[in-house]
């Protein structure tokens, strides 16, 4: 899918979000990535095979995660 020299990294790598952007709409809420991810604002992914990766926003500083 990408024709970037150097390639931009596959869709199940994990650097996946470091690939160049080929559509940006952010008044929607998400961007498609040139190995065919689609990232949303929120930080969630939905890749080209249909997986669904839960948005993963960092902590900010000091903040604790609650168990669920």
């Amino acid at each position: 899918m990408c024709q970037h020299q150097p390639p931009c990294p596959s869709a199940d790598s994990n650097d996946r979000e470091a690939a160049r952007l080929t559509a940006h709409h952010p008044e929607q809420g998400w961007s498609l990535l040139c190995n065919g991810v689609l990232l949303f604002e929120d930080t969630g992914e939905l890749l080209p095979d249909g997986q669904i990766i839960a948005p993963h926003r960092p902590l900010k500083s000091g903040q604790v995660m609650k168990a669920a």
